[in-house]
């Protein structure tokens, strides 16, 4: 996703993205913000915190207790037609039933993942890049909607599974950090599902999608390469893509 401020779900290389299913995530803003009571989802607590949701984005739930708009736009490829996929309830799980009849009898992709921040900042397929796409200079694959199945409270939901190749990306953001501003971000991913190729991340990144010099990123990694830092053990690891390196 994103250090001029494009939000960037994953950092692809010739290599091959790290795979990885991200079920919710968010960048925060270090900027301090009035304090607001504690709530039950995961962007109000950041914001009684002082730390905002700056971009809030999930396939399987709210990030806000409020929140009652779309998770994702998915399109099939019978006829193209796309749709919005929304909730059950405010505050609540994805409709993954209104997908499945959508989808059904064909195949499905998904081509927005919605900001639930209100700042606009919605991911969709990532542009041509210096190291961008399954072939140099070509866009990013879009990931397959009914790839990653899972429960969320009980609920059937659908995460964003992201094979080789496949990213999202936004280079024209609203209130996310540049430069050296603080910030922070989490994400939720599924634990058994990486590899060792360059480079699953979700974060801050370049606006021209380039690869821009040492530093010029903040983004989590998730997988067990080792070609630059790594962790103990076999992985996988957590780490942090500054660009040009990985940071354990």
């Amino acid at each position: 996703m994103i250090v001029g401020s494009g939000l960037r779900h994953v950092k692809k290389a010739m290599l091959s993205a790290g795979a990885a299913v991200a079920l919710a995530a968010g960048l925060l803003a270090g900027i301090p913000a009035p304090s607001q009571a504690a709530a039950s989802q995961s962007c109000d607590i950041y914001a009684a915190g002082g730390t905002p949701c700056v971009a809030a984005h999930s396939t399987t739930r709210a990030l806000y207790a409020a929140y009652i708009g779309s998770l994702y736009q998915v399109r099939r490829s019978s006829d193209n037609a796309t749709q919005n996929i929304g909730l059950l309830s405010a505050g609540g799980y994805a409709n993954a039933a209104a997908q499945d009849s959508f989808c059904a009898r064909t195949t499905c992709v998904i081509t927005v993942i919605y900001d639930q921040s209100g700042r606009g900042n919605n991911l969709t397929q990532a542009p041509p890049g210096g190291f961008s796409g399954p072939a140099p200079g070509g866009y990013d694959n879009l990931a397959v909607a009914t790839a990653a199945p899972t429960m969320v409270g009980g609920h059937k939901a659908y995460g964003v599974f992201v094979a080789p190749g496949t990213g999202y990306r936004n280079n024209n953001t609203n209130g996310v950090a540049k430069g050296d501003q603080p910030e922070g971000m989490y994400a939720i991913f599924d634990g058994t599902h990486y590899n060792g190729g360059c480079c699953f991340d979700y974060g801050n990144a370049e606006t021209n999608s380039r690869d821009n010099g040492n530093g010029t990123m903040e983004a989590i990694y998730f997988g067990n390469i080792k070609v630059w830092g790594y962790g103990t053990g076999n992985g996988p690891w957590v780490m942090a893509d500054l660009e040009n390196g990985l940071f354990s």
